[in-house]
């Protein structure tokens, strides 16, 4: 009688020990169970450039739009960096806001940084074992200024801050390490102010950690791995991987308009986000993970949906059977320009980089 207890008992903790075993395999990091266990600077990102700059109806499909969905549906799909400017918008009020601009909010202006930030954190909220990173390039705003619009969008609870910044990291902690404190939003401003504030160490300055591939190439055979940014590092790519500094691999090609505008190559995009052909993504990741020994940290592209741009990263991460990650269209959401519409659209967006490239001439815009 004993001995069947004993074996009860036995058998009952073993099925627990099976369950919890079974339950932790099956957990999805960032939309798969084996990226749970790996560090954070062992995954390769993806990456939406300009993520919040969305080429639809919302902003009478500017040529300026570096996505064709917003940055709901991109961390839906699989997208987790998120990458936004800010410059200041004076209000009507004389106060100075922080705005999310395309080069200038003469050009394109899709509203508050607090706004864009409130929508990613009610994804997170709704995700809870996914870890994002947002990269922000700042036209200036000071560390306080940053922080107001994070408490504002009530986000900084998800906030990560390292515990210290005096030293790069060999080894980051694992998504599932983020995932278990609740701290799994990691936030790098690039132009971040000098400052040895300790009240936002949140705020990580981009180039302490992470450097940069030339980013403005208009010809698809133009892509190169060696570093191109911070400017310490620019041509020493060793220098960069021995001080453990993440890549970041720009991969999109910009067109020329008039006045020397670059806008958002789309038509390349197929090819730019793709497999095969000149300028292709997985050709040029194999690349940069052949020159860095290892793959890319984040991979950065426009019109992610196109290629589809995942299609390498889960490659490179590994992963042939992604869970919890909704489908996009792969194709362009942009309608035909061959119609009345989209001469519209053209010559809308001619409009207005030629209202910019006059200020610029004009001293009146300075990036």
């Amino acid at each position: 009688m004993y001995t069947f207890a004993l074996a009860s008992i036995l058998l009952s903790g073993l099925s627990f020990t099976s369950a919890a075993a079974i339950a932790n395999q099956t957990k999805a990091c960032n939309n798969s169970p084996s990226l749970c266990s790996r560090s954070y600077n062992n995954i390769t990102h993806l990456g939406a450039h300009d993520s919040p700059f969305v080429r639809d109806q919302t902003t009478g499909f500017s040529t300026s739009g570096n996505q064709y969905y917003n940055s709901t549906v991109q961390l839906s799909a699989g997208v987790r960096l998120l990458t936004a400017q800010i410059h200041p918008f004076t209000a009507s009020g004389g106060q100075t806001e922080w705005h999310l601009c395309h080069t200038s909010c003469d050009l394109l202006d899709v509203g508050k940084l607090s706004d864009w930030l409130s929508e990613i954190k009610t994804w997170m909220d709704q995700n809870p074992n996914e870890v994002v990173t947002v990269l922000i390039v700042n036209d200036g705003a000071s560390n306080s200024d940053l922080d107001a619009q994070f408490q504002t969008a009530n986000i900084v609870s998800y906030a990560y801050a390292p515990a210290t910044s005096a030293t790069v990291p060999a080894q980051w902690p694992t998504l599932d390490s983020f995932i278990s404190s609740g701290k799994r939003l990691l936030t790098f401003i690039a132009y971040q102010e000098p400052s040895n504030s300790t009240s936002t160490p949140y705020l990580m300055n981009e180039f302490t950690y992470i450097f940069e591939n030339p980013f403005d190439v208009t010809q698809a055979n133009n892509f190169s791995c060696t570093a191109n940014r911070p400017s310490a590092v620019n041509g020493a790519t060793d220098k960069a991987l021995s001080g453990f500094m993440m890549p970041l691999m720009n991969h999109f090609l910009d067109t020329q308009q008039i006045f020397d505008i670059e806008t958002p190559n789309a038509q390349a995009a197929p090819i730019t986000n793709g497999m095969n052909g000149t300028g292709n993504l997985l050709g040029a990741a194999t690349s940069c993970a052949a020159e860095y020994q290892k793959p890319p940290n984040f991979i950065l592209v426009d019109f992610f949906n196109v290629g589809p741009a995942i299609s390498t990263v889960d490659k490179l991460n590994g992963i042939s059977s992604p869970v919890g990650r909704a489908a996009v269209s792969t194709s362009s959401a942009l309608p035909s320009t061959s119609g009345a519409q989209g001469l519209e659209i053209s010559l809308a967006g001619l409009a207005a980089s030629a209202v910019l490239a006059l200020s610029m001439a004009f001293g009146a815009f300075l990036l």
